[in-house]
């Protein structure tokens, strides 16, 4: 059974969730989104920064943490009104592979040293971190990785390369996982690891998306070395403890609530723009296809809401995840295709000196969602997971 209702603790948390966005949340647009930077006037800057220091206060960029890490110790539900709150408000939380992924597996496999080395850098959003996961033959596969490290006294040399690393090019540093015995059953042979981004033979190299932007990158490991301690875990168990991750990724429904944000911003400019300009007052597809994604946006919720649900009670999401995850990557492509139609043969156009919503806006987010349903698991692999694990349906 789903649970939709909150109680009298949950209740009040909303409510405490609310009050301080009221109070501290950036008022301007431009600090709501958290645009980067540059740009931006000093008054967005400290609307930026007040807002972080809120977050960061009461503890809730890591709501999910234990206290005695710096967490806010947060039950499952609690994390999911926080997450709704963000994302109805329209304001963001400070994010990243650090506070979703790597904290908290330094937390289940860490060494005392190692979370005491990282944790309070991940608290203050001090150092980033990317991850080194998929390599040019081994995407969906991951287990067959071919990336080395060979132990050498106190020291492992990295040789290999990876693929498709998001912020590579400016993080600090990356978490990994390299074959360690190449002799063993693929994902026995597999460790876990921490290095700087700063270390001799590490080259990185920009891969330009489709909406000519950079953020993933391929880089290059030539006998890097890294200290014996950066080692996380058990040699030859990083498989499984790289897998500590996928129980700490959020169950969407930030993401499901900004879609349905998505959607009803997309339709509020439709109304303002200029008839010539606009499909919406002469297409009723256009009108009908509207409807259709805001009920996919509520049907992702309830996705969401099923999830959160299982994990209050104790329970892991195995297929329920990707049942969602495939459709949020889908409905993700589904909204874009709308919004670039919404302007006719304007939606075409990239550039960048048309005024707001004209501005290349449709057409990037049209080009960026082509990885949605590659990025996390392919929609081929989420099926797959379904049939089998959901259906009982043997494998092909």
């Amino acid at each position: 059974m789903v649970d939709f209702a909150d109680d009298s603790d949950e209740a009040a948390f909303r409510a405490e969730v609310r009050q301080v966005i009221t109070e501290h949340a950036p008022r301007s647009r431009a600090g709501r989104m958290r645009r980067a930077v540059e740009g931006l006037s000093d008054e967005v800057r400290q609307e930026q920064a007040d807002w972080r220091e809120a977050l960061i206060e009461r503890r809730w960029i890591v709501p999910n943490w234990p206290t005695e890490y710096g967490g806010a110790g947060l039950p499952v539900k609690d994390q999911f009104i926080l997450s709704q709150e963000l994302a109805e408000a329209g304001t963001w939380n400070i994010s990243g592979l650090g506070t979703m992924m790597f904290g908290p597996t330094l937390i289940v496999h860490g060494s005392k040293q190692q979370k005491q080395e990282h944790l309070p850098k991940i608290l203050d959003d001090s150092y980033q971190w990317c991850q080194g996961w998929s390599e040019p033959g081994s995407g969906s596969d991951l287990a067959s990785l071919q990336t080395r490290a060979l132990r050498d006294g106190d020291e492992y040399v990295i040789n290999g390369q990876k693929i498709w690393t998001s912020g590579a090019h400016t993080a600090d540093g990356m978490y990994f996982i390299a074959r360690t015995d190449p002799d063993a059953p693929k994902h026995r042979g597999i460790s876990f690891f921490w290095m700087s981004m700063k270390l001799p033979g590490i080259t990185v190299q920009p891969l330009v998306n489709l909406a000519d932007q950079h953020s993933f990158n391929e880089v290059f490991f030539e006998d890097v070395r890294i200290p014996a301690d950066h080692l996380i875990g058990q040699e030859n168990r990083g498989w499984y403890h790289a897998t500590t991750l996928l129980d700490y990724e959020r169950s969407g429904i930030g993401n499901s609530i900004g879609t349905r944000r998505q959607v009803e911003r997309m339709l509020a400019m439709a109304k303002e723009l200029p008839p010539e300009q606009s499909m919406l007052g002469r297409n009723e597809m256009v009108r009908l296809t509207f409807a259709d994604r805001i009920a996919d946006a509520a049907v992702g919720m309830l996705f969401s809401f099923r999830i959160t649900t299982m994990q209050s009670k104790g329970e892991i999401p195995n297929y329920e995840a990707s049942v969602a995850k495939l459709f949020n990557s889908e409905m993700t492509q589904r909204i874009a295709a709308l919004n670039i139609k919404l302007f006719g043969l304007y939606g075409n156009l990239v550039d960048p000196d048309r005024e707001e919503g004209e501005r290349g806006v449709a057409a990037r987010a049209y080009l960026t969602a082509v990885s949605s349903t590659i990025g996390g698991g392919t929609s081929e692999i989420q099926r797959n997971i379904i049939a089998t694990r959901g259906l009982g349906l043997p494998r092909g």
